[in-house]
């Protein structure tokens, strides 16, 4: 996998190695060729960079000493590795593997050789190839809220998910351009059975989106169920669809110290077809991880390190991500606490150790608020400061995200893109150079005057500033004169508006009925096992 597949001048990504199969028809229509422009404003589908300095929460020498803490525990304590097949693999890499147990330690010599051979840059093709997303270096990458078992909105209130919200909830990740990819579902539709739901889903997936999108690491049979739609999708020859990354999963080591059969199952399969890993320990200081925030991230940075080798070993050069999740808890009650100044830390240094290991590196914009209100606000931008400062690549649950993952919020998705809109605006560099100095317009206003009718604004004025659609900057008097809506009342309109005037992107119809048949198909043969 190249370390140098980088977007251009202008921001864009290189478009997907050939066509597939189907040739150019079916590279216009993964394109959605055809839709109608939209009513809701908003800029075009972009290669996001993040070029600030980022910020570094302790010293060169503290970080070593988190690295140093982290090498000791995979070479004296060690983790525990679920899964035959797994050990079997790490006893062939030179791992010591305990004959009584699944305890698995490792040799720093092992590991960092292991981990040099990921890729540090990769692009993830989509089935649009406008909306590939470059991993690594500068740029960032958001997603919306994933795996929430329920769904918020103001009229139906809080109910387990459904297929219906787990489709209009897709609408709305692919309505917005500043939603990149598909990072899982964003609500379980617990109304279909789990043998089929992972066909069901997937197929909505890509049918309702043309972004790169996410599969579960929940048994082999998902993992090869989900990489084969994305094939399909993509338009792909067997050989092609290992030299294209086109499908992502996350991978959640069990924290303290263990890695379990579904998760390894999912490494094994993703990385030997070259498709990529995220591998994000759930350590949360004072439960899963030691109390201190230096403890939790040498062991964030262990259970990281040994799932990330471990996929090397698998396949040299799999393409992965080194996934930061620690945060704190409640120590009164235990509940998980997210957008605190601890999980801030934790994100910037969480950003330090992917980058001296070279490794793309995935956060998140998270809230632990269980509505929406100022709480959900502040937690969120919070967290998502820390994202950014910390230099995340790939930011996970940035829209919808509430009550600690456990609900997907309408209003709230609506309202997080506003944001996230404007800290995409915020990361665009400012332009200096003769035009925008402004010299001319500065003579002709002079001292004491204003500058809204020179030439220089009016050729300007409409696309001079990012323009919100939540935030509402009109005095009291004509606020209060329009009813004094609130962000909430509004969000819900918007939400609402956009599923009214949504169209699915277009499809090959050769694609289409393909995908058809491999669900039937796979659904006819029961799907993947369940013991209910």
């Amino acid at each position: 996998m190249a370390d140098d597949i980088v977007p251009n001048a202008e921001g864009d990504l290189p478009s997907a190695p050939r066509a597939g199969r189907r040739g150019r028809k079916a590279r216009k229509a993964r394109k959605g060729i055809g839709a109608t422009a939209r009513s809701i404003e908003q800029k075009p589908f972009r290669a996001r960079r993040n070029t600030y300095p980022k910020v570094d929460a302790v010293s060169a020498d503290e970080l070593e000493m988190i690295h140093e803490a982290s090498l000791k525990i995979l070479e004296e304590i060690g983790i525990d590795f679920i899964n035959e097949e797994a050990k079997a693999i790490l006893k062939a890499a030179g791992a010591d593997i305990d004959p009584s147990s699944d305890r698995v330690r490792m040799d720093r010599a092992i590991v960092l050789e292991a981990i040099g051979t990921a890729p540090s840059q990769f692009t993830m093709h989509a089935r649009n190839p406008e909306k590939n997303l470059h991993f690594g270096g500068d740029s960032v990458v958001w997603s919306a809220v994933a795996s929430a078992p329920n769904c918020v909105d103001a009229e139906k209130g809080r109910r387990p998910g459904n297929r219906e919200d787990f489709q209009n909830l897709l609408k709305l990740t692919q309505y917005f351009n500043v939603i990149d990819l598909n990072g899982g579902y964003p609500v379980e539709p617990v109304d279909i059975h789990p043998s089929v739901r992972h066909l069901e889903c997937l197929s909505d997936t890509v049918r309702i989106t043309d972004k790169v999108f996410h599969i579960y690491s929940l048994g082999k049979e998902r993992n090869l169920d989900g990489m084969e739609i994305a094939r399909i999708v993509n338009g792909l020859s067997e050989d092609e669809f290992e030299r294209t990354p086109v499908v992502l999963s996350i991978i959640n080591s069990s924290s303290p110290l263990r890695l379990d059969t579904p998760m390894l199952q999912g490494i094994i399969e993703m990385s030997r077809r070259g498709q990529v890993i995220v591998l994000t320990p759930f350590t949360l200081a004072g439960a899963m991880a030691p109390v201190t925030l230096a403890g939790a991230l040498a062991q964030q940075n262990a259970e990281a390190l040994a799932g990330l080798a471990f996929a090397q070993m698998v396949k040299p050069g799999a393409p992965v991500v080194y996934g930061g999740f620690t945060s704190n808890v409640d120590m009164k009650s235990g509940a998980p606490a997210f957008g605190t100044p601890e999980y801030m830390k934790a994100a910037l240094v969480g950003g330090q150790l992917a980058r001296k290991y070279r490794i793309p590196y995935r956060t998140s914009a998270v809230c632990a608020a269980n509505t929406v209100d100022a709480q959900a606000a502040y937690e969120t931008v919070f967290s998502l400061w820390g994202a950014i400062n910390g230099g995340g690549n790939y930011l996970k649950h940035a829209a919808g995200w509430l009550e600690g993952g456990l609900s997907a919020g309408f209003e709230k998705f609506i309202i997080d893109v506003d944001l996230l809109q404007m800290v995409d605006e915020y990361l665009r560099p400012i332009v200096v150079d003769e035009a925008s100095l402004a010299l001319d317009a500065i003579r002709e206003v002079g001292p004491g005057g204003h500058f809204f009718g020179t030439a220089h604004t009016q050729a300007r004025y409409k696309d001079a500033f990012y323009s919100p659609i939540i935030s509402d900057w009109r005095n009291y008097e004509s606020w209060a004169e329009a009813g004094s809506p609130t962000a909430y009342e509004k969000a819900n309109r918007l939400y609402k508006q956009v599923l009214a005037e949504f169209e699915m992107p277009a499809l090959d119809p050769a694609i289409d009925e393909e995908l058809s048949a491999f669900v039937e198909k796979r659904k006819e043969e029961g799907g993947a096992p369940t013991d209910f």
